[in-house]
């Protein structure tokens, strides 16, 4: 192995260090372990309680428009839902104005499920909010926001 093709230890720690990344995805994975903690009781994920809360409006979303708010692709949403299907939390069926696509929504047993999880999720986060008080959650959102490409929006309606 020739020396230009060993990465030093230096170059090793510093991207440890500065990559953004792979502190966005730890930070990330803390968050979501946080979450899916206080969510076992209800028997959903920090996923599942995301998905549910974006479908839950006054008209049913495509499947489409779901994914791109989650920034998942279709393949990925359809296996999310399924576990949520299967427990009569969400129905999925074929969109009337485009049947190549579907319409998501919340039964009513989801939206009941939904309303006990979100004051699990208001304490939580702004548990999570106090911690991050001195470095601002308010910037650290828009910076998110900047990256994933919504630039100060939270996303899709």
């Amino acid at each position: 192995m020739s020396k230009s093709e060993v990465v030093s230890r230096e170059t090793t720690l510093h991207v440890r260090d500065a990559c953004l990344c792979l502190h966005v995805q730890r930070a990330a994975r803390a968050l979501a372990r946080r979450f899916d903690t206080v969510f076992r009781p209800l028997g959903i994920t920090n996923g599942q309680f995301s998905l549910m809360m974006s479908l839950n409006r006054p008209v049913a979303p495509g499947n489409g428009e779901v994914a791109a708010l989650l920034a998942m692709d279709r393949t990925t949403l359809t296996a999310a839902l399924k576990p949520l299907e299967r427990r009569g939390l969400v129905t999925v069926r074929p969109n009337p104005e485009d049947r190549r696509g579907r319409v998501l929504s919340l039964t009513a047993k989801g939206r009941k499920l939904l309303a006990q999880a979100v004051p699990i999720w208001t304490e939580t986060h702004a548990a999570v909010e106090a911690e991050i008080a001195e470095f601002g959650p308010d910037r650290l959102r828009r910076s998110l926001q900047a990256l994933s490409g919504l630039g100060g929006k939270a996303g899709p309606e």
